[in-house]
C-alpha cells in the first residue's frame, strides 16, 4: 500500500535545536573554543546610553565567523544561510523564531564602531589567547610570508601612476578614496593632495580610481591586477597564526610588516621567537640586521646576495675579511681598505646605501697577475660591505646547519595556510575596499583559520574529515 504524507498541522511542537546539529559538526568544535563574553564590555564605550537597543554585536561576530569559516563571501547570502541552516542558527544562539539581522547592519557597524574599537583585532587576539592556553603555541620558532589577494578594483578603472588625478570629482565620495587621501595627509602634513595622485616619491605604474591604496602587480605571473598582500606570522609548532597585517602588494612593505607584527606580538603577549623563518625576500641586509642586532632572533632566512659574479671573475666571497684590521685581503694577499690615510676628523665612510666601500691600491692592482680575473674593467678592485654584514654572516652560518634544513621544511606550514585561505575559505578576491577593509577581511579570515585549527586538533571528532565544513 502506497503511503501518503499528511498535511494536517500540529497544534504543539517540541523541537530542540541542539539535537538537530550533528555531534561531529565543525561548528560544535569551534563553539567550544570561541568565547566572546568580554566583547560587549570592549565595545561598550562606542555605544550610546540612550535610544533603542542595537543588534547584539556578539551575534554579528558569530555570524561573520560562520561566513569566513565556510567561505560565504556575501553578507546578504550569509543572512539567508543563517536563516535557513539549523546549525548556523544554533551557533549564533538564534531560536527558530528569532529574526536574522539585515545585511546592511554589518556595513554600518564595520565602518563605525567595529573599526573604531578594533573589534576584529580584539576577537582575533581573544582566539589567539585560547590557542596559547590550549598548548598550540610554543613561541620557539615563527615563520613569516605574504600572499597576494586581488582587490575589488576593475583593471580598466585606473590611470598611469605619474598622471595627476583630481580626486575632487565623483570618486571622492568613495570611502576607499577618502581613506587613501587621509593616509597621504598623514605622511605629508600640510600638503594638499586634492589634485595630486601620489606623495613625492617613485609613483606606481598604475593607480586605481576605485581603490587607490591597492597596488598594481603581476605577482602571479599572469595579467597584472590591483591587489593587497596578507602577511602572516605563524608559530611553527601547530601552524597557529600569531599576527596578520594587510599591506599593498609591494615587497618592501611586506618586509616592513614583519617588524610591526613581531613587535606587536612581543608587546601584547610577551613572546619573542628564538628563530624566524622566511624566504629570500626577508634576507635583505637591513632586515637581517634588525633580527640579529636589535631583536636577538636567529635568521633562518636565505641571504639576499647580489655580489656573486657569473662571468668567472672573482666575487666578494673570494676575499678574506679581517675584522681587527678592518680590511679585506685579495687572493694575492693585497689589502682593500676603506681609507688609506688618517684624517684629523674621522669619517664614517657609510654611503646612502648603508655600505662602506673598500678599495685596493692602484699600485697593487696594476701589477697584479690576477687583474684580468679580478677587475678587468676598472683600475682597482672595490668591495661594498654592508654595515649589517655581521648579521649576514650569522645568517650564512645558520644556513649550513641541520636546524636550517628543518626550518625550510617547517616554512611550508604558512604556505599551506595561504592555500587554505584561497581554496577553502574562498578569499582569493576581496569584497571590501581600502587598506582598512583589507585588514578587516584578513583578520576575520585568520580568526576563522585559528578556530578551525583548534576544532580539528583538540576535539575527539576533529581528526575526521567533516563533510559539512567544505
Amino acid at each position: 500500500m502506497m503511503g501518503q504524507a499528511g498535511n494536517q498541522d500540529q497544534l504543539f511542537y517540541s523541537f530542540n535545536l541542539d539535537e538537530h546539529v550533528p555531534r561531529d559538526h565543525l561548528l560544535r568544535g569551534i563553539d567550544r573554543f570561541l568565547d566572546l563574553g568580554d566583547l560587549r564590555q570592549h565595545l561598550a564605550p562606542f555605544y550610546s546610553h540612550t535610544g533603542r537597543p542595537s543588534i547584539d554585536p556578539v551575534l554579528m561576530v558569530r555570524m561573520l565567523v560562520v561566513g569566513y569559516c565556510f567561505g560565504i563571501r556575501s553578507e546578504r547570502r550569509l543572512c539567508d544561510e543563517v536563516h535557513l541552516n539549523l546549525a548556523y542558527r544554533w551557533f549564533c544562539r538564534l531560536g527558530l523564531e528569532d529574526k536574522v539581522p539585515d545585511h546592511s547592519t554589518f556595513s554600518k557597524n564595520r565602518h563605525g564602531r567595529f573599526r573604531q574599537s578594533e573589534a576584529f583585532r580584539y576577537v582575533f587576539e581573544t582566539v589567539l589567547r585560547r590557542c596559547m592556553s590550549e598548548g598550540l603555541v610554543r613561541g620557539e620558532g615563527f615563520a613569516i610570508d605574504a600572499s597576494v589577494i586581488k582587490a575589488d578594483a576593475n583593471r580598466a578603472r585606473g590611470v598611469p601612476g605619474a598622471e595627476v588625478v583630481d580626486w575632487r570629482k565623483e570618486e571622492a565620495s568613495s570611502r576607499a578614496v577618502r581613506e587613501y587621501l587621509d593616509a597621504l595627509d598623514a605622511q605629508n602634513p600640510g600638503h594638499d593632495h586634492a589634485g595630486e595622485e601620489q606623495p613625492p616619491s617613485t609613483p606606481p605604474k598604475n593607480v586605481s580610481l576605485t581603490d587607490p591604496a591597492s597596488r598594481w602587480t603581476a605577482a602571479s605571473g599572469g595579467p597584472a591586477f590591483y591587489a593587497y598582500s596578507t602577511n602572516y606570522l605563524i608559530d611553527l609548532h601547530a601552524g597557529v597564526i600569531m599576527d596578520v597585517e594587510a599591506t599593498p602588494a609591494h615587497r618592501s612593505q611586506e618586509v616592513d610588516a614583519t617588524k610591526t607584527m613581531v613587535n606587536r606580538v612581543e608587546a601584547r603577549f610577551c613572546i619573542k621567537p628564538q628563530r624566524l623563518v622566511g624566504d629570500t625576500a626577508y634576507g635583505t641586509a637591513p632586515m637581517l640586521g634588525w633580527m640579529v642586532q636589535q631583536k636577538g632572533i636567529e635568521p633562518h632566512v636565505p641571504v639576499w646576495d647580489k655580489t656573486e659574479r657569473k662571468d668567472d671573475t672573482l666575487s666578494s666571497s673570494d676575499f678574506d675579511w679581517n675584522e681587527q684590521a678592518n680590511e679585506y685581503r685579495c687572493p694575492q694577499g693585497h689589502a682593500l681598505r676603506s681609507e688609506w690615510r688618517q684624517f684629523t676628523n674621522p669619517r664614517s665612510r657609510i654611503t646612502k646605501a648603508d655600505t662602506v666601500i673598500y678599495r685596493a691600491s692602484q699600485h697593487d692592482c696594476k701589477q697584479c697577475p690576477s687583474k684580468d680575473r679580478c677587475c678587468p674593467n676598472t683600475p682597482v678592485r672595490k668591495i661594498a660591505r654592508s654595515v649589517h654584514e655581521a648579521a649576514r654572516d650569522v645568517a650564512r652560518a645558520i644556513s649550513a646547519t641541520p636546524a636550517y634544513v628543518q626550518s625550510r621544511s617547517d616554512r611550508k606550514k604558512v604556505e599551506m595556510l595561504f592555500a587554505h585561505l584561497k581554496r577553502i575559505l574562498k578569499l582569493d578576491r576581496l569584497r571590501l575596499r581600502g587598506l582598512t577593509g583589507a585588514q578587516d577581511e584578513f583578520l576575520l579570515a585568520a580568526t576563522a583559520q585559528n578556530l578551525r585549527r583548534m576544532a580539528k586538533r583538540l576535539t575527539p571528532s576533529g581528526k575526521q574529515e567533516v563533510a559539512m565544513a567544505q
